[in-house]
């Protein structure tokens, strides 16, 4: 039985294995055996992506009864201090209407991600969300989205398969030199006539 693909496996490179029954078992988690020799009770083996032997370690076991305990010292102290129930209610009804999430504005710290990325792309001529991530420090989902927000902008154009995408103006925000070019030229022919 394949629990867990080769992809997953290799993408999660830390791992920690409590006691198991097979050395089987041991290879499915660590991919190696020894964690079928393990004690229990927090007994357990760690394996991160700097080491390649894993290390023993004990965990923090907290039993049944240790935990009925602490849920009844909580409730008994709640009921001395008068309150009938552990938690409040969090849910709250919903008025009603219609909630458009397109119109809820982007967070300041999105807007500062933005101008960055743009001058990223602009100043490397490079538009991708690789770089992104590298440069900005961020995930990918976010990156992605960055590089939607510059199309939609019209700073870079549309993804073309494997081929980069083409910078095409330095965004609706920033005057082209054309425009400077031509106000110039229209002084110079004033004088000149």
């Amino acid at each position: 039985v394949e629990v867990l693909t080769g992809l997953i496996k290799a993408n999660i490179t830390t791992r920690i294995a409590f006691q198991v029954a097979t050395q089987i078992d041991s290879r499915t988690i660590l991919d190696a055996g020894g964690a079928e020799k393990l004690l229990g009770d927090g007994d357990m083996l760690y394996i991160s992506a700097n080491s390649a032997k894993p290390k023993r370690l004990q965990g923090v076991l907290v039993s049944e009864a240790e935990v009925k305990k602490v849920v009844k010292f909580i409730k008994n102290q709640k009921i001395k201090n008068g309150e009938e129930e552990i938690g409040e209610d969090i849910t709250v009804p919903f008025s009603g209407g219609s909630i458009d999430l397109d119109s809820v504005p982007d967070s300041d710290q999105d807007d500062v991600l933005y101008e960055e990325a743009k001058k990223l792309v602009i100043e490397t001529d490079k538009a991708s969300a690789s770089l992104l991530q590298r440069r900005l420090r961020v995930g990918y989902a976010r990156a992605a989205r960055l590089i939607d927000i510059l199309e939609e902008n019209g700073v870079v154009g549309p993804a073309d398969g494997a081929k980069p995408r083409e910078i095409l103006t330095g965004g609706s925000s920033q005057e082209t030199e054309y425009e400077d070019l031509t106000k110039d030229q229209k002084e110079r022919d004033k004088w000149q006539m």
